[in-house]
């Protein structure tokens, strides 16, 4: 969950979930000041995880407590998917639904109370807003893709943000020319199934061709990265850019989830593990420099010990150094909260282990960096990020600097800067 700053007089959003969650916060903030709203809390929820709508309860519940006098409105997919459980809460004064949570209309002070929902399944069109969020004053977030048409067994999400949508190939180049010219030095594409970019537009565009037409048309820009992707749809035109556009970020976030076939098909999965480590492989020849992180699911119904250990064993196959553990979480709904699920205590376990596995790995990673010199865009706190987005420690620059610096060592958790060259 992010927290922003506190001010009664002003906007908050508290965000829970995905980036592209963070990036919508913004737009929403920025809609509701532009509307005269003020004394208001936005609470952007989530829903893939009966933990991540437990917190927002519980989050709405504290507001309230520390901010008597505020308003509180509820979004984001936990609303969208069962906004009765948050109207019924006497601290939220109005639920608005992921269709329109981007409308700047939305943020209106019109008095109005209860549920504006209006079902995201039937929306066609891309968002309102060609969402814009920036993190720690560095790096700007496009959302050029939400909603999925994929029916993965565990996931809630689509039916909390509808069929796949994609924002039109000019509208986002202009607005990465526009990021650029405003000195955003590195942009992120995000979206809920990014590797779907461009199926519901004219002539179907792939994710491939928007990397290659932002880069060719905003020559400034110094880095282009993208969000979490799917890796059986990385199309040819977006391997071939990462193979040879060096501002194309040497870094992807894999949407895994196992490294089991069986459990893969159980999940309704479009890949294979084969299919994730030649991936992986393919690219770390082309581009030696490239780097995996992955999300992945531990104790996943009818995952044994040794379909686990598969899933444990593709960390090393495929090379990552990141790792998002998800501890199984039954979603009412789903095909896989009817199926037989693994004990809790044996989920907390595996999805420990998974942990451990991913910090052994990134502490391997890190090392390997000893006396190597890199590029750091700087960010605030005295850190920055290298191309393949390792975190550096790098004392007192200001942020949106880029700037090179030779690596001592590491903590085990970040690199840590031993000077400029």
């Amino acid at each position: 969950m992010n927290l922003p700053e506190r001010d009664p007089k002003n906007v908050e959003v508290l965000t829970f979930g995905c980036r592209l969650n963070l990036v919508e916060s913004e737009a929403m903030r920025r809609a509701a000041l532009a509307q005269g709203r003020t004394n208001l809390v936005i609470i952007n929820s989530c829903a893939v995880t009966a933990e991540a709508v437990r917190q927002a309860r519980q989050t709405i519940r504290r507001v309230k407590r520390e901010r008597p006098g505020a308003e509180i409105i509820v979004t984001g997919c936990a609303a969208e998917i069962d906004p009765a459980q948050f109207s019924a809460m006497p601290e939220v004064l109005r639920i608005i639904g992921n269709a329109e949570k981007t409308n700047p209309a939305s943020w209106k002070d019109d008095g109005g109370a209860g549920i504006a929902v209006s079902g995201i399944m039937s929306v066609k069109t891309g968002p309102h807003v060609l969402s814009e969020g920036v993190e720690d004053h560095t790096r700007a977030f496009l959302a050029v893709q939400t909603g999925c048409d994929h029916r993965c067994t565990f996931c809630i999400i689509p039916f909390g943000r509808g069929p796949s949508r994609s924002v039109p190939m000019d509208e986002v180049i202009l607005a990465a020319q526009r990021l650029t010219r405003k000195g955003f030095r590195e942009i992120v594409l995000t979206g809920v199934d990014l590797t779907s970019y461009g199926a519901d537009l004219f002539g179907a565009p792939k994710l491939g061709e928007l990397v290659t037409g932002i880069l060719r048309t905003a020559p400034d820009l110094e880095r282009l990265r993208l969000s979490s992707i799917d890796c059986i749809e990385a199309d040819a035109d977006l391997i071939d850019a990462f193979a040879n556009e060096p501002r194309l970020m040497p870094h992807l976030h894999l949407s895994l989830q196992s490294g089991d076939d069986l459990i893969l098909k159980r999940m309704k999965r479009r890949h294979s593990r084969a299919d994730a480590i030649r991936l992986c492989a393919g690219l770390r020849r082309m581009r030696p420099e490239m780097v995996f992180g992955a999300d992945v699911i531990a104790g996943f119904p009818t995952e044994t010990e040794a379909m686990f250990q598969n899933t444990l064993a593709l960390v090393a196959d495929c090379g990552m150094t990141l790792l998002h553990v998800f501890p199984f979480s039954a979603r009412p709904g789903t095909p896989a909260a009817k199926m037989p699920p693994v004990a809790p205590q044996i989920v907390k376990a595996r999805a420990k282990r998974l942990r451990e596995a991913g910090e052994a790995a990134l502490r391997a990673h890190l090392s390997a960096q000893t006396g190597k010199t890199f590029r750091v865009l700087t960010e605030r706190g005295g850190t920055g990020r290298t191309e393949d987005f390792s975190r550096v420690k790098i004392g007192g620059v200001p942020p949106s600097q880029m700037i090179d610096v030779v690596i001592a060592g590491n903590d085990g958790i970040m690199l840590e800067a031993l000077g400029r060259p």
